[in-house]
């Protein structure tokens, strides 16, 4: 019983000395993560995508990430993992990524700036380009341009639309209250419900075609 006794006395100082060994208890591990991670990352976005992130029309209308605000990003994808915005597949795809991936993957496509993928009608562009400049005052609709900036670039937590895929556009504007909207402190999408909802089809069109052309 001695024998054990004291194996046990000695396993115990040994540890007691190891973990207080000065900075011992804060030695972490890498949290950047790797290039090839990364790289392995950004090829599964621009799958559905585009290749350079410029958005795609497929049976669903996907998203131009490229040259968007990184703290948009990062709230967005905040929003699908907490679902304060719907969208199934989004879900499955951003709950496992790392705050550190989530920062990696917003910085690297705020950088692409690939030409607008094009496409969209033409015949309302002027009517576009004065909401977006002047907003419709008749109808309480205020100028996208006010919150978006005068090109479209966006700012922190308000999305980059210059260049935006006009499907993805209209159709997120169209069904906004059903998709989005739940905004939180650091998600503004509530905003636009009463602008999406003042906005008729044709003017919702007009927008998304004016600003899928900006650069």
């Amino acid at each position: 019983m001695k024998v054990i006794s004291l194996r046990l006395a000695f396993q115990t100082a040994i540890l007691a000395l190891v973990f207080a060994a000065p900075g011992r208890a804060e030695v972490k591990g890498p949290t950047d993560p790797s290039p090839q991670g990364l790289q392995a990352k950004l090829t599964y976005c621009k799958t559905c995508h585009g290749l350079s992130a410029e958005g795609y029309r497929g049976y669903y209308p996907m998203p131009r990430l490229a040259g968007q605000q990184p703290v948009y990003i990062e709230n967005q994808l905040r929003a699908f993992i907490e679902r304060r915005r719907t969208n199934p597949v989004m879900f499955n795809v951003a709950h496992v990524l790392s705050p550190e991936m989530v920062a990696a993957l917003a910085a690297h496509l705020k950088e692409l700036n690939p030409a607008p993928y094009g496409g969209a009608p033409k015949g309302s562009l002027a009517l576009g380009k004065t909401i977006f400049e002047q907003g419709l005052p008749e109808s309480n609709v205020p100028a996208c341009s006010a919150c978006h900036g005068p090109e479209g670039n966006g700012k922190d937590e308000i999305p980059r639309l210059a260049g935006q895929l006009f499907w993805y556009t209209e159709k997120t504007m169209t069904n906004w209250t059903k998709e989005r909207g739940h905004g939180s402190v650091k998600d503004t999408s509530a905003i636009m419900v009463p602008t999406t909802h003042d906005l008729s089809q044709s003017q919702i069109a007009a927008v998304a075609a004016y600003v899928s052309y900006l650069k």
